[in-house]
């Protein structure tokens, strides 16, 4: 969720909550490698701090991953995009929105947080330049007034970065 819309966010249902709980704790016994939870006291947000793996193009660059949690989470993916500056690369816009299947038709609830940052880093990793997506500009432009990436149509036609 945007800024904007994030005092319109429902309240995690006890389900959500419970398996966030559990996810929370999983993370701080087991992080994901390059992956750091900042610490909130809101379990409906998460910032994480993402660090490109060494051997790529991102090899110790610092980003930031914002995670809104909707009300039915795991049922319904979470909006994950990237905080300011997003790192430059093909399927990343500068606005942080990321064109990632599994953010949105191949979500799974047996998907976790880890497995999306792994996912995330797995993408970073694989690309051979760093540019925007060729449609950056129009995107962002349409993306004006805090629509969320959830609310686009991506059209997921290149797997190779």
């Amino acid at each position: 969720m945007t800024s904007s819309s994030a005092a319109s966010r429902k309240a995690l249902s006890k389900i959500a909550c419970n398996r966030l709980q559990k996810e929370l704790v999983e993370w701080q016994l087991n992080p994901p490698a390059g992956f750091k939870h900042k610490v909130t006291d809101n379990l409906q947000r998460w910032v994480i701090e993402v660090t490109g793996a060494p051997g790529t193009l991102y090899a110790n660059e610092m980003y930031q991953l914002q995670v809104d949690f909707p009300e039915h989470y795991p049922m319904e993916a979470p909006q994950v995009i990237f905080l300011p500056p997003a790192p430059q690369h093909p399927h990343i816009y500068s606005n942080g929105h990321i064109c990632l299947d599994i953010l949105y038709d191949s979500w799974s609830p047996a998907m976790t947080v880890s497995s999306i940052c792994i996912s995330i880093l797995s993408m970073l990793s694989s690309s051979p330049a760093k540019q925007r997506p060729a449609d950056n500009d129009r995107y962002v432009k349409n993306c004006r007034n805090g629509r969320s990436p959830k609310e686009t149509r991506w059209w997921f036609h290149d797997d190779k970065v």
